[in-house]
């Protein structure tokens, strides 16, 4: 049995029952970054083998994987925050393991897009989930497609490009358009704030840009 595990994006509280029991009972534990990763296993008082699985390695580890899987072993996947494949490694391992007709399972838990488009106040009835834009080669083309995306749109970003993005989601959506942007959600000084592209953009040339970002952007009405 192969599980993806959703980790907390940041408050240790949101990590399920059923969560450290898997990990726990897994023979094998997969991380992103086995050094962000043990503090989390040490604090519920994991104690297994732990090996790294990221987008660098991913490739070249998955038929190993699959043997220990084929041999009866049961593997956990974790990621550094969140559910795995979700803009994380995973999606490979899944598809693999799937043609080789072994069971997988996604355990339900924490990821960041769920509670930034609930609490942005946009519409979530029909959503679009994008995760990270593409950083220079076919991002002007994903622009340009999502200027006529009817439905509400969620984007993950860095800190260091969220301002250069909402620029260009001025650019190619209209200044006036309706928008959230959340950070360090579930920590401690998580913050929400909600308006339009151009007041965002002003909110965050004058405050400071630290932590993870998730934004979501109004469809085209």
């Amino acid at each position: 049995m192969l599980y993806l595990v959703p980790t907390p994006i940041g408050n240790l509280e949101d990590m399920t029952f059923r969560a450290i029991r898997i990990l726990k009972e897994a023979d094998i534990i997969l991380a992103e970054d086995t050094r962000t990763s043990a503090p989390l296993l040490k604090h519920f008082g994991i104690e297994k083998k732990v090996f790294a699985h990221h987008q660098h390695n991913e490739h070249k580890a998955v038929s190993e994987i699959l043997k220990f899987l084929k041999e009866g072993q049961t593997i956990a996947l974790i990621s550094d925050a969140g559910t795995p494949a979700i803009s994380d490694p995973g999606f490979l391992l899944v598809r693999e393991a799937i043609k080789e007709g072994l069971e997988v399972q996604c355990l339900p838990g924490a990821t960041a897009f769920v509670p930034a488009l609930v609490n942005s106040g946009l519409p979530n009835d029909r959503f679009c989930f994008e995760g990270f834009l593409p950083v220079k080669k076919g991002r002007q083309t994903r622009f340009k497609i999502l200027a006529e995306e009817t439905r509400t749109m969620i984007f993950y970003e860095s800190p260091h490009r969220i301002l250069k993005t909402l620029e260009e989601c001025i650019q190619y959506f209209g200044a006036e358009r309706q928008a959230s942007v959340s950070r360090e959600l579930s920590k401690l000084y998580e913050e929400n704030v909600r308006g339009t592209l151009t007041e965002l953009k002003l909110h965050y040339e004058n405050n400071p840009i630290k932590g993870e970002f998730v934004f979501c952007v109004a469809g085209l009405s």
